[in-house]
This record gives structure tokens, C-alpha cells and sequence, in this order.
């Protein structure tokens, strides 16, 4: 009998471990899709709306969030933004670590000022990028963005069609998560303070 409960005592340790293996393995994997293994982003030094260059390789010691659009976006844009601000929120104190990066597919009309403002209704510390066509064609090229440009019939105006997907750039600078469109901002928290963690981690040894 005594040697029937001891069993049954290490039956219920060794699930109770099991258990806390899934549910810290759980934790600590990220919801979006995964570089794995990781590798160096492309690197790149551009106009901002900060009015100076930003330049991605000496961003080093903070996790960031880079997408793709324009100002004139209708729909996609605005919604990827909103959510970005939410996750902000949501990171607390922890989104003084984290630098949302928006770089336009729109050089036409994304001036620096114009992206500022543009970036300012949703949150005044995101970033806007620019440049000469060529130079963001390059960057869009390296991170297999594609962007189009549809001319409307009547009226001259024109929108760009653009992947909406955003990157996910530890503090190291390397690619670690591709994040799609409509992950909701608890999920993009989460990886993102998966990230933070790792990395906090890591220094610790």
C-alpha cells in the first residue's frame, strides 16, 4: 500500500513537471512567424521625421519594429498603426525599450514633416523613414517588401499597394520575427517581451 502511494505521488510530480515544461514552453514562444535561425536585418541610414538620419545598425540595444507604408494609406496603414500604439500600451515601462520604425513606400508625398505629423496621431515616439525612390526600393528589395503604384483613372491621385506584414528586430540587430497583418496587439506584446526577456537573459550569463 505504502509502496502504491509512493508511486502515485511520483506519477502526480512528474505531470505537475511536465505540465510547467508546457506551460513555460508556451510562454516563451513567439506567436508570429519565426527566422529561425536568425539573421543580421538589413542595414540602412535615411532621412527620419526626427529630422536626422536614422540609421538601423546603431539602433543596438533596443527591439525594433519596422514596417511599411504611406500616409495617404486608407485603410491597412492606419489599422497597423493603431494596433502598434495599443501594443505600446500595453508594454508599459517596458516600451521605453522598443522603437517603431515606419518607413514610407511613398517618397512622393512622405516628407519628413509629413510623416511626423502623420506618425503623431497615433504615437509621437513611432519614427518615420524616407528617401529617394531608389533608396527605399533597395531596403524594400532586402526585406522582401513589394510595393505598387495604381494610378486612379479620374483624378491624377494614385495609392500604393504594399506588403503589410512588420519585423520584429531584437537588440542585437537580428531579423526575429515576421509579424502579419491583424496579430492583435496582446499577441505582438507578447513576442515582443518574449524578446526583451531573452536578451535580458543572455547578458545575465
Amino acid at each position: 500500500m505504502i509502496r502504491l502511494i509512493m508511486a502515485f505521488a511520483f506519477c502526480i510530480s512528474v505531470v505537475g513537471n511536465v505540465e510547467a515544461e508546457n506551460v513555460e514552453t508556451k510562454s516563451t514562444a513567439l506567436k508570429s512567424g519565426v527566422f529561425d535561425p536568425p539573421r543580421m536585418a538589413p542595414d540602412f541610414s535615411l532621412p527620419s521625421s526626427r529630422d536626422n538620419k536614422f540609421t538601423l545598425s546603431e539602433q543596438r540595444g533596443k527591439l525594433l519594429v519596422l514596417g511599411f507604408g504611406f500616409s495617404n494609406c486608407p485603410n491597412v496603414c492606419p489599422m497597423t498603426l493603431a494596433n502598434l500604439a495599443q501594443t505600446y500600451k500595453n508594454l508599459g515601462a517596458l516600451a521605453e525599450q522598443v522603437q517603431v520604425v515606419y518607413m514610407t513606400v511613398d517618397p512622393e508625398r512622405d516628407t519628413p514633416a509629413r510623416l511626423r505629423e502623420y506618425l503623431a496621431n497615433f504615437n509621437s515616439h513611432f519614427v518615420g523613414v524616407t528617401g529617394s525612390a531608389d533608396e527605399l526600393a533597395a531596403v524594400r528589395q532586402a526585406y522582401g517588401i513589394i510595393a505598387k503604384k495604381e494610378v486612379h483613372k479620374s483624378g491624377g491621385n494614385y495609392e500604393v499597394h504594399h506588403s503589410s506584414y512588420i519585423y520584429l528586430i531584437d537588440r542585437d540587430g537580428l531579423l526575429r520575427a515576421l509579424v502579419p497583418f491583424g496579430k492583435s496587439a496582446d499577441d505582438i506584446a507578447h513576442d515582443i517581451k518574449v524578446l526583451l526577456q531573452e536578451k535580458t537573459q543572455q547578458a545575465a550569463l
